[in-house]
């Protein structure tokens, strides 16, 4: 189906369900799904948006925070509050389709119950706006502004959209960040993406940590609590 995308338009996802043994398998089947509710990629721009989400999940209150402010600060630390920019992306050293198949075929092993959708879309990016699907929903209700990011994404480092279930995305990664310094922006960008991963994610809870766990990963896996 992938191949076939330039010819008839539909973009393939492979669709999970919140309890696969649940005969609505939701999100998919139950529709619970809201394309009327989202707006275009292209209104949004990925680097404002990371830097907002950056500035609110690193600001600190003083009245209602569950972390004291230095814990809170080590978990972004080297760069605390402050935003550090976009990392830079590199060539893929494979070609991204042919990844992405391959990663396919790993998910489709771990998780038979997975089933086949397919988008109208022009990228597995755009795709998930135009399916409506709202994982990221407990901290935007746009899926749009989460489909700008991962389209940039797309374009440096090689990103494709692969599986997406009930508050859960996966991507193949042709691109990975090859050293430290890369590696800790990108790990920037996935907490202001997707600050569940850090925050919730394996011992210990820092970028640091996360960081060295991505880096010259060929997948890399955001679930929204």
């Amino acid at each position: 189906m992938h191949a076939e995308h330039t010819r008839s338009g539909l973009w393939p996802l492979l669709l999970d369900a919140l309890d696969p043994s649940d005969a609505e398998f939701r999100p998919w089947g139950s529709g619970g799904i809201f394309p009327e509710q989202m707006s275009s990629p292209a209104n949004h721009d990925p680097a404002d948006l990371l830097a907002q989400w950056w500035a609110t999940y690193t600001a600190v209150d003083e009245d209602d925070d569950m972390l004291e402010t230095d814990r809170r600060l080590a978990v972004t630390a080297p760069f605390g509050q402050t935003w550090p920019g976009l990392a830079a992306g590199s060539e893929p050293a494979t070609n991204p389709d042919q990844l992405a198949a391959e990663y396919a075929q790993v998910l489709l092993a771990e998780r038979p119950q997975t089933r086949l959708g397919l988008v109208a879309a022009a990228s597995g990016a755009e795709a998930l706006a135009v399916a409506g699907w709202d994982g990221p929903c407990n901290y935007d209700n746009d899926t749009a502004k989460f489909s700008a990011i991962v389209r940039d994404w797309e374009q440096r480092f090689g990103a494709r959209v692969v599986a997406v279930g009930f508050s859960t995305l996966h991507l193949s990664i042709a691109a990975p960040p090859a050293d430290e310094h890369e590696a800790l922006l990108l790990a920037a960008e996935h907490f202001a993406f997707c600050p569940d991963n850090i925050w919730q994610g394996t011992r210990p809870y820092t970028l640091a940590a996360y960081a060295e766990r991505i880096t010259g990963a060929h997948r890399w896996d955001f679930w929204w609590d």
